[in-house]
């Protein structure tokens, strides 16, 4: 299929940019539909009127975003998921597989690391404990189509869960782990939001380019006994979710 495009000008805002811009309007206008192939990048950059520098610095942020999927020695399309962002109340608390299912997305795990190990100084004050006590910690990349989408790391006495308690069935969730064993009573998540650019380790373990931004969830996870169950800090990529809040107004 052919589509009109208009040659693109230099403005106050860069040509890739402008380009990203232009083709990301063509996506959510409907011009292009998810899982659709673009042109050649020779042949699309053709019809943009730009260079081809230009064009792979675009797509290179189309992709960060989301927007497209790049397959070496295949093409480019626009992702099969683009518009179907993950959308949660930080009001509940809730896994990103039980977010993504909502919608029809399957998430997976990327490798993991999980590590049953003394506490460091810092962990301690960040668990809100005194005594020296042993801790489970997870750290693993959660993947939409193929796709890193977020970071998480958590950090649990193992009092409340062990290494052994994340069999063949975890797929990243320790939350949906500690809600089906039903111990300790969980009462609340207490939760600090902050928008950070991605350093060289993120950078790197999500596939995106260094001062990318990131939304940083930093959350603890009380139970009834107001016990710190699980101090999580959660990165995740632009472009696939919406967290709003619901909030009450007094008078």
């Amino acid at each position: 299929m052919t589509i009109d495009m208009r040659p693109l000008k230099s403005v106050k805002v860069s040509l890739p940019v402008q380009t990203s811009q232009y083709i990301r309007e063509m996506v959510e206008s409907g011009q292009y539909q998810p899982g659709q192939q673009l042109p050649p990048e020779a042949e699309l950059a053709r019809q943009l009127g730009i260079s081809r520098p230009t064009l792979r610095e675009a797509l290179h942020s189309l992709e960060q975003e989301g927007v497209i999927v790049c397959r070496h020695g295949v093409g480019t399309f626009i992702s099969p998921t683009y518009g179907k962002r993950l959308e949660s109340g930080l009001e509940v608390l809730e896994s990103i597989e039980r977010i993504a299912s909502r919608i029809g997305l399957e998430t997976t795990m990327g490798e993991a690391l999980i590590d049953e190990r003394p506490a460091t100084g810092g962990e301690l004050a960040e668990l809100g404990l005194e005594s020296p006590t042993n801790v489970l910690f997870v750290a693993r990349a959660i993947h939409v189509d193929d796709k890193p989408v977020a970071y998480l790391r958590d950090l649990l006495p193992v009092e409340f869960l062990r290494k052994d308690h994340l069999n063949g069935s975890f797929r990243g969730s320790i939350i949906d782990v500690l809600l089906k064993r039903q111990s300790p009573p969980l009462a609340c998540s207490v939760t600090k939001l902050a928008a950070v650019t991605a350093d060289a380790k993120l950078a790197e373990l999500l596939g995106i380019s260094r001062h990318t931004p990131l939304m940083r969830l930093e959350a603890r996870l009380f139970s009834q006994m107001n016990q710190v169950v699980d101090y999580s800090i959660s990165h995740f990529v632009p472009g696939y979710f919406d967290f709003h809040v619901v909030r009450r107004i007094e008078g």
